[in-house]
């Protein structure tokens, strides 16, 4: 690894110099300045973080706020966090990540330091505690997920209430009249998590639009959970032909219990998903999806941040239309 005294030697300076041409923290001479910048363009050298800091008045660091609270799908989450890393690193800048529920206080914490450059933030909720501070921050921020009110603030994310109308569109166009939402953990519900509330609203109103008997129902993850949450649905709506589900580990042991219960997918129940398309292909019934696009969101995100450091101005939504895939889980209802 290259250090700052091999800069040193080779620009025929001293360290400190090295080091004030960095920081620009004393002034120094055009002809040492060029030398010193010689060198480091020669062997390559790297100067750290907080060298970097002080010449730019910049971290090069991207907070991203992704607190990993309970109902939580850990492997989504990190799909999202790895592709925000990626991105970041093709503008040369890092990532750090903060996964603890700390509220506005961590937010403050990391903001009132010069730690960071701008903030990314996921998990938002409907009425976000954190907006009116995000509001005030004299650094850019952008939001994966759409709040209730998200006036003054930056936002991106799938449009969850249309995927949601898209899911029930395709289990009508193939006859489906009873159909069911197994949806993410309770407490994602009760926080008002705003992609899940907002996969609830399309649901709910295009199955209300075409006049579907329809139900929402949270549920645990786990073979057990599938099980009384199949057992309960079909109680409740001894017709269902059509479930979506919005529980990504739930998914392979809900068709499992359907169909120990007697339900063949698709003969007797189609299933549609929201969840990576990778994960949707693997199962042992391919399973008609729309898509997560946690790729081109974090891809999207860390652009328009860096457009907000530029000075530019940058669009207050962006959302991103639904891709639904049809696969074997899904088929025309059998006529009795």
């Amino acid at each position: 690894m290259v250090k700052i005294t091999d800069v040193a030697r080779r620009a025929g300076v001293s360290p400190s110099t090295v080091s004030y041409a960095l920081s620009g923290k004393r002034p120094i001479s055009e002809e040492t300045r060029r030398r010193v910048e010689a060198a480091i363009r020669e062997l390559g050298y790297r100067p750290h973080a907080g060298a970097r800091a002080l010449a730019s008045s910049k971290s090069n660091v991207l907070a991203l706020v992704i607190p990993l609270r309970a109902g939580i799908h850990v492997p989504v989450a990190m799909q999202f966090a790895v592709s925000v890393v990626t991105a970041a690193r093709r503008y040369d800048h890092d990532v750090l990540l903060l996964t603890q529920e700390e509220g506005e206080d961590g937010l403050r914490r990391v903001a009132d330091t010069a730690l960071v450059d701008a903030l990314l933030v996921m998990d938002v909720q409907l009425h976000d505690p954190r907006l009116p501070l995000l509001r005030s921050l004299d650094r850019p921020s952008v939001l994966i997920g759409f709040p209730a009110e998200p006036d003054g603030l930056t936002c991106i994310d799938l449009d969850f209430k249309a995927a949601g109308e898209a899911c029930v569109e395709h289990l009508v166009r193939l006859g489906h009249r009873v159909v069911a939402l197994v949806g993410s953990p309770p407490e994602v519900y009760v926080r008002r998590t705003a992609f899940a509330q907002r996969l609830v609203q399309g649901f709910t109103a295009a199955a209300d639009r075409h006049r579907l008997a329809s139900a929402v129902h949270p549920c645990e993850t786990g073979a057990d959970a599938a099980r009384r949450i199949a057992e309960h649905l079909l109680r409740e709506q001894p017709a269902l032909t059509g479930v979506v589900v919005h529980n990504e580990p739930l998914l392979e042991p809900l068709i499992d219990a359907f169909e120990e219960l007697g339900l063949r997918v698709p003969g007797d129940l189609s299933v549609i998903a929201l969840c990576p398309d990778e994960v949707a292909a693997a199962l042992r019934v391919p399973v008609t999806s729309v898509a997560l696009p946690s790729a081109e969101v974090g891809a999207r995100a860390v652009e328009l941040l860096m457009k907000k450091l530029d000075g530019a101005t940058v669009p207050d939504a962006t959302l991103l239309a639904p891709r639904l895939t049809e696969r074997a889980s899904t088929a025309r209802r059998a006529v009795v």
